[in-house]
């Protein structure tokens, strides 16, 4: 089997001058960054949990993953079917439920992509490779529930 590491470096940047003194007393600002990657991203917590809203969450980043893992075997999988895709947004949604102890989990994630291919007679074909993208995604896979997907496809 082959195997692939991966390596990210996550830094605090929320020290107010007195650290975790109390829960409040800190910012839930960080960066992230990757060997060699052209740009940080700046996150934050969700804003329920002090964050700040013009920071992406890790709740935001998990979602984007799954999201971008399907679309790029979803991309691949048309080439191989030759299925020509001129256009692909997905605008997909989450559901994460909090335990009483604070705890959490994701519980459901739709994906909702707006594919645009050139051949109408490839529709039927386009939106059943939704399924095999995610047999193939490995952040599906990673998953403990089923990613569900409303795809639309036009064809131009």
């Amino acid at each position: 089997m082959k195997s692939h590491q991966y390596n990210i470096k996550v830094e605090w940047t929320g020290n107010q001058g007195n650290g975790t003194l109390n829960y409040k007393s800190y910012t839930r600002d960080h960066t992230i960054t990757g060997n060699g990657k052209y740009s940080e991203i700046r996150a934050s917590s969700d804003p329920s949990f002090l964050g700040d809203k013009s920071r992406y969450n890790p709740e935001d980043l998990f979602l984007s993953s799954l999201a971008a893992c399907h679309m790029l075997w979803y991309l691949h999988l048309c080439s191989v079917h030759k299925i020509v895709v001129t256009d692909y947004i997905d605008r997909a949604t989450g559901i994460m439920e909090e335990d009483k102890n604070g705890s959490g989990k994701f519980v459901a994630v739709t994906l909702h992509p707006e594919v645009h291919i050139e051949d109408e007679s490839h529709i039927k074909k386009a939106n059943e490779l939704h399924t095999e993208a995610n047999k193939m995604c490995f952040i599906a896979n990673s998953c403990n529930f089923k990613i569900k997907h409303d795809p639309k496809t036009i064809a131009l």
